[in-house]
């Protein structure tokens, strides 16, 4: 090796560097190694063809890096003589015993040659206070005295050895070399050049490693008198055996439950285990928590079905004709159940689908659900989702738990009793989460086809299969169901019912079930068509049905109370009047002054999770500094609405004569009434624009008429959502005309025919088509307004102009 200088019995070498993996190399030691990486082979080969034959050992920081660079390397390490080099047969690794001569610091370590080189520098002992040092030599060999009758682990040549030594360096190194120190600690008392400090170091390493000895030797012991403790218990309990057998008890329960397990045709695994679970009762005590806990859980797995399911009712027209007789419309429902029903019978088998039925309370999701299970001939299964917010409900506890139990998947398929059962999860949009977990991400399992014939409870700990359940969801609202959910579900829209729906509906289900319920029959009272119809219109306004029942109970309890009291000896007619008479006034006119032509006034249409309802935009004007308030509880969107109608018509104020300055004397207030009630969503746009366009040019806006729609800073009108919703809320409220955007003109087709009748849509494409159907022109505009409606299209399909269906009306 090349010799650089020699200042002060310093030595300072260029040396070949060979990185040490989990070890530290010291001086006065021997120290041998593997080499099988190309850079490390190289280095050893250049360091045996030198003249002494010497290397820089250093440490690698990180032991388990394969493939470092030179900044994976302490720069302080052990300047070793190479004393043999063996080459292990059969593979490109080499043995290398090196004997440490001292300690050296490299200034930098650099690749060269294709192996890590460095100019080192030896590190020289400082020593300090003569007796100080003394004592902390004394000290450190007390304790290793300590530590070699605790730990026999080191040989006795090196106890020997350090018997003998006289040198602190020396005894530190040899006594580092040998022991069970942290890789770390021996590379910080090898870079300390102090010795006193050094000795220190030492001291604190041996007090640790003699309380490790320590804790070891008590671990030892408490594991040989477990030992002793569990061979004593083995003689009790064989013992106790024996005194069972002569009074008879011979563990028929264990035995009753070994050969349950084999007629119940579990899979082969679970067998295995229950079998396990038997043999472990044996060898307890009944008494014993344990056991209580095996017998609990074997319980809950015989009680589970395996094998067991109903047999499929494959008649597409005996199914029909079930879910015809207990609901009313819903067609969409009942075509997706009968294609499931086809396919089922043309394949023989086919992984259940996983609906999911959206749409206002009262329409019949619960209940179509019960339905489907009656006309497939299969079990039925109800758990309510709402609320649950703890993800152990749906997966259950582990046993570790005391009190612990399957989850409420697992609970309602014992309930069923069958593998195939129709499993209703109600309510799947009200799961909420928190500090323990989130109830939807679990039912990602259970709610994959692909996934859930492999569905794992805590409780169970093996798989179950829900590959051929049913699994149908309801929701009101699809906003709050997690996209990675909603993705796994086939969405059906249930939308709210027309007028006509409601009163078959009625006459139909709910009379007959409210006169049954309520003690009548058909000789104490009827309903007739007209009577029906004044309790739709008059009493309820809603999507679905469930305040028409109500108040169709209310006229039953009257008149069971006028029959058991006598003052009724004939059948009660319930008319149109005679409804009056027992419901009271009706609580819905429709009010036909709100009908009328109003200033700053407008009829929007919006959907809630409860149907359409329709919202009056109002719009004042008032001396100010141009600015603009909105309120009625309305969200970020809706906001952002109000503010790009104004932001069009500002930008063509010359065309709606507008005047600029005045409108910067004064402050616009838009409110949408019913302000305790949110409200959000851009649909509300041409609502906005109309009303206030028409506030600030005192123009009047049409009152039977109603919009919808969202608008564009170039005053372009796109699509809105919910539009079978929002046009049966435009009925219920006398509305006869509704404006809607020209790119959901083909979402009429959903609408029923009665709806159609009743309403004219108009499709538009920008916001000067609103204005001139909305805005009620003045003498002078009038023949304006009339080319402009001239030139826009029809919503109708019938070809004709919107001049000729304004004269025809």
């Amino acid at each position: 090796m090349e010799n650089y200088t020699t200042n002060n019995q310093v030595r300072t070498n260029l040396l070949p560097v060979i990185p040490l993996r989990g070890k530290v190399a010291f001086p006065h030691t021997s120290v041998s190694f593997e080499v099988g990486r190309e850079m490390t082979l190289k280095a050893v080969q250049r360091a045996s063809d030198s003249a002494d034959k010497q290397v820089l050992i250093c440490t690698q920081k990180v032991t388990e890096k394969d493939v470092i660079d030179e900044n994976d390397l302490y720069l302080v390490g052990c300047v070793a003589q190479i004393k043999q080099v063996v080459r292990v047969a059969g593979n490109n690794v080499m043995r290398v015993v090196c004997e440490g001569l001292y300690r050296a610091k490299a200034r930098e370590i650099v690749v060269r040659d294709g192996h890590f080189a460095a100019v080192c520098d030896e590190i020289l002992p400082v020593f300090g206070d003569e007796t100080l040092q003394e004592a902390y030599f004394r000290t450190a060999k007390a304790l290793v005295k300590d530590v070699l009758s605790t730990d026999g682990k080191i040989s006795k040549e090196t106890a020997n050895r350090l018997e003998l030594c006289q040198d602190p360096d020396e005894y530190v190194h040899v006594a580092l070399s040998a022991m069970r120190v942290k890789l770390e600690i021996k590379q910080q008392i090898l870079e300390e050049p102090d010795v006193i400090q050094r000795l220190g170091m030492f001291e604190r390493c041996l007090n640790d490693e003699l309380e490790i000895s320590k804790i070891e030797k008590k671990i030892a012991s408490t594991v040989r008198q477990n030992i002793d403790k569990s061979q004593k218990e083995y003689f009790l309990r064989e013992q106790l055996r024996a005194i069972h057998t002569e009074l008879g008890d011979d563990g028929k329960e264990e035995d009753e439950y070994r050969e349950k397990i084999k007629a119940k045709c579990l899979p082969a695994k679970l067998e295995e285990k229950c079998l396990k679970e038997v043999d472990r009762m044996r060898k307890m005590q009944s008494s014993s928590p344990e056991y209580t806990v095996i017998t609990g859980y074997l319980d809950q797995v015989l009680s589970l079905p395996w094998t067991e399911e109903t047999k499929d009712n494959l008649s597409l027209d005996e199914c029909q004709a079930v879910l015809e007789e207990d609901h009313y419309g819903l067609e969409k429902i009942k075509e997706r159940i009968l294609e499931y029903l086809a396919v089922l019978k043309l394949t023989g088998s086919m992984k259940a689908p996983i609906l999911c039925f959206v749409g206002p309370p009262g329409v019949g999701k619960t209940s179509i659900a019960r339905s489907i299970a009656r006309a497939l001939g299969r079990k039925f299964v109800r758990m309510s989702l709402g609320g649950v917010k703890d993800e152990a409900e749906i997966r259950g506890h582990r046993r570790t738990y005391i009190g612990a139990m399957p989850g409420r998947i697992i609970y309602g398929m014992k309930n069923a009793g069958t593998i195939n059962p129709v499993f209703l999860l109600d309510e799947i949009d009200k799961i909420t989460s928190d500090m323990h977990g989130d109830p939807s991400a679990a039912l990602l399992e259970a709610l994959d086809p692909e996934q859930n014939s492999t569905f794992r409870d805590r409780y169970l700990e093996t798989p179950y299969d829900l590959s051929k359940v049913l699994f149908i969801t309801t929701a009101n609202t699809l906003d709050t169901i997690p996209a990675p959910l909603r993705d796994r579900m086939e969405i059906i829209t249930l939308s709210g019912y027309t007028l006509e729906e409601k009163t078959e509906i009625a006459a139909r289900y709910l009379a007959p079930k409210q006169i049954k319920e309520n003690g009548l029959t058909d000789k104490n009272i009827t309903f007739t068509q007209d009577g029906i119809q004044r309790i739709v219109e008059g009493y309820t306004r809603e999507a679905g049905v469930r305040s028409l029942e109500r108040s169709v109970g209310t006229v039953c309890r009257k008149a069971a109370v006028a029959i058991a009291s006598g003052k009724r000896k004939t059948k009660l007619k319930i008319t149109a009047t005679e409804a009056e008479k027992l419901l009271g006034a009706p609580r819905f006119v429709i009010d036909q002054a709100a009908l009328l032509p109003q200033v700053g006034a407008v009829n929007g249409l919006a959907w809630t999770a409860v149907g359409g309802t329709v919202l009056t935009v109002e719009t004042v004007t008032a001396k100010g500094k141009g600015e603009v308030k909105l309120t009625g509880s309305l969200g970020d969107v809706m906001k952002e609405s109000a503010l790009t109608a104004l932001g069009y018509l500002r930008s063509h104020a010359d065309a709606y004569k507008i005047d600029e300055d005045e409108l910067s004397k004064k402050d616009l207030h838009v409110h949408v009434p019913e302000g305790a009630t949110p409200k959000d969503g851009p649909s509300a746009g041409i609502t906005l624009a109309t009303a206030i366009l028409s506030v600030l040019t005192d123009t009047q806006v049409r009152g039977d008429i109603a919009m919808t729609g969202e608008i564009t800073l170039r005053g372009k009108v796109l699509p809105i959502g919910g539009l079978k919703e929002k046009a049966l809320a435009a009925r219920r409220a006398g509305i006869k005309t509704v404006i809607i955007p020209y790119a959901n003109k083909k979402d009429l087709e959903e609408l029923t025919e009665e709806v159609k009748k009743d309403l004219t849509f108009i499709p538009v494409q920008t916001i000067d088509e609103v204005f001139a159907v909305a805005l009620i022109a003045k003498a002078q505009d009038e023949p304006k307004k009339k080319r402009m409606v001239k030139a826009m299209p029809l919503s109708r399909e019938t070809g004709e102009t919107r001049d000729s269906v304004r004269c025809r009306k």
